[in-house]
């Protein structure tokens, strides 16, 4: 879940590239991040430090850093604690090769112990890939030792070697993504487009077990044998909001802001460009005995909503979190496989859909970021269209997550009227923030909250407890009102917060909120006939309404607690880890 940026080049203004670049991928990590340049007649400058990119930028400089090739890391840690001496780059002995790595080396220890002779400097899994190079490099074919590394790891990696002899950079991959962007006379690396989108418009994406050699000169990629692979760069297109956070504190309120615009590119995108990718999706969807989703997080609530709105049309769906599929599921030549990621990258995703398609399973994805990994990999694939998203919590892609599942429902026959939504979404935000700032001021001192639904909003009662853990460091339960009696009602007492999802007069939840406040809980109710906010009286997209005030109330509890909302503690965007 770390990020990995790179240039050789005409020795631009190489430290700035970086630092930009870097601050673009701090979603995938801030725990540390460092960079390297090779200067002529200077050797290898390694700058790197623990914290975030900006305050290492302000001690270190990386903007400053010259040289004609270079490159960065930011770190989310996986194998070593946060410090600086596990920062990348990690460097071999003689400070010749410097390398940054994302993924995992699961056999590292075994090779750690085959080089006893080398001096480690960090507790990391990547330090062993620079003794590994200068160790079987003796004959000076740096490329065999790569090679050689790449058949001897197991485990995930996608990694850039820097050889401040050769003036080469080596990049290889396998399991973690990784992508080279090709200029005029030069050339970028990065672990998505986003680290270099603001440079070139052409990539060519790393398939497994390739690797690259870079030089002034330009690339050459090859296989794990040594034979060389065509490839030709693809030209991408890729919208994203203005990066900065304009008038707001945090980039979570200007994303949330950003919904209504972000519903309106979807919806234009699906009415001409993805038009027919949705046909396609539809009848993939009528010609398969059964669709089965798979997400991780934020998306596999919606994916729970998808399931939701396909049985309401008699389509038999289910869904299963990625990280346990091969354990649960059965999927077979007659299984749709609808995976949703908003980063394309969740390895456990990828997982499934590689399980999925070795039994004969059709791949129909759902993604934000264009040409990941999973978008590759599916017979059908429709990007969700909303743009970047900085802060670690998932808002507006939830939300386009949640409509393009309406749209497929609404194409397959689900009856619902989206027309007015963006419009509606604008006077929700502006007519309720006031009376969550309140409410949020109250439930900040709280350390439980439970959050109840039934059908539709099932699935929104959990999303909405995951963002009370993940940014404002709640324990939160979001849970079907009918399981209160077996077992959690033990745990309300006089001033519980319950937060109950009512979508209509005669809801069924209005029982279990009765429940809860005869035995004292501090009962919030989100609903348009009743309770604290002003919410539109349509059931078909009260899912919508309901997430937004959850994602308004998550984010004002957090200001109240003066949290680091954008970057919440140990938590990582992208997760291409299992």
């Amino acid at each position: 879940m770390c990020g990995i940026t790179g240039y050789c080049g005409n020795g631009r203004e190489v430290g700035k590239y970086l630092y930009n670049s870097l601050k673009r991928l701090e979603y995938r990590g801030y725990d540390s991040a460092g960079a390297a340049a090779i200067a002529d007649g200077r050797g290898m400058n390694v700058r790197k430090g623990e914290g975030e990119i900006g305050e290492i930028n302000r001690r270190l400089k990386l903007e400053e850093m010259e040289g004609d090739i270079a490159m960065g890391h930011v770190r989310w840690a996986t194998h070593g604690g946060v410090s600086k001496k596990n920062a990348h780059p990690h460097l071999d002995c003689k400070g010749r090769f410097a390398i940054i790595h994302n993924g995992i080396i699961e056999n590292w220890e075994e090779l750690k112990d085959e080089l006893s002779d080398h001096e480690f400097t960090s507790d990391t899994d990547s330090e062993v890939i620079a003794h590994f190079i200068e160790e079987h490099c003796e004959d000076g074919d740096v490329e065999n030792a790569v090679r050689r590394f790449m058949k001897r790891a197991e485990g995930s990696f996608a990694a850039v070697l820097m050889d401040a002899e050769g003036r080469e950079m080596y990049a290889f991959k396998r399991g973690s993504p990784l992508v080279l962007g090709v200029g005029d006379g030069e050339n970028f690396l990065g672990s998505d487009i986003y680290a270099f989108s603001t440079e070139t418009n052409r990539a060519i994406f790393f398939e497994d077990d390739e690797y690259a050699v870079i030089d002034r000169g330009g690339y050459a990629f090859k296989d794990v044998e040594g034979t060389p692979v065509e490839k030709e760069p693809r030209e991408f297109e890729w919208n994203r909001e203005e990066s900065e956070k304009g008038e707001h504190e945090h980039y979570m309120r200007k994303e949330i802001g950003e919904i209504p615009r972000a519903i309106e590119r979807l919806e234009a995108s699906l009415e001409t460009a993805q038009r027919e990718k949705l046909e396609r999706l539809a009848e993939a969807v009528e010609e398969h005995d059964r669709v089965l989703f798979t997400a991780s997080g934020t998306s596999y609530h919606a994916s729970l909503l998808g399931v939701f709105f396909l049985h309401r049309l008699g389509i038999d769906a289910q869904t299963l979190i990625a990280s346990e599929f091969k354990n649960y599921e059965r999927v077979d030549e007659d299984t749709l496989v609808v995976p949703i990621s908003q980063s394309g990258e969740t390895k456990d995703v990828i997982d499934a859909i590689e399980f999925s398609k070795s039994r004969g399973a059709e791949i129909a994805s759902i993604v934000n970021v264009p040409y990941s990994t999973i978008e590759r990999e599916s017979d059908i694939s429709i990007r969700i269209e909303a743009g970047q998203e900085v802060c670690v919590a998932a808002t507006k892609t939830f939300i386009n997550q949640l409509y393009l599942l309406l749209k497929l429902a609404q194409r397959l026959g689900y009856e619902t009227e989206l027309s007015q939504l963006p419009g509606q979404i604008e006077r929700l935000l502006d007519v309720n923030e006031p009376k969550v700032e309140e409410v949020a001021k109250e439930l900040a001192e709280n350390d439980d909250v439970y959050i109840i639904g039934r059908g539709i909003t099932y699935p929104v009662a959990r999303e909405i407890a995951l963002k009370l853990k993940e940014i404002a460091y709640i324990h939160a339960e979001g849970m079907m009102g009918g399981e209160l009696k077996h077992g959690t009602l033990a745990l309300i007492e006089d001033g519980t917060p319950v937060i109950s999802l009512i979508p209509e007069r005669n809801s069924e939840i209005k029982s279990n909120v009765k429940e809860v406040e005869a035995r004292g809980a501090r009962s919030i109710k989100i609903s348009p006939w009743e309770g604290e906010f002003d919410l539109p009286d349509i059931d078909s997209t009260f899912a919508f309404y309901s997430t937004i005030i959850g994602f308004l109330l998550t984010y004002w509890i957090a200001e109240e607690k003066n949290l680091s909302i954008d970057k919440p503690r140990n938590l990582s965007k992208c997760v291409s880890v299992k």
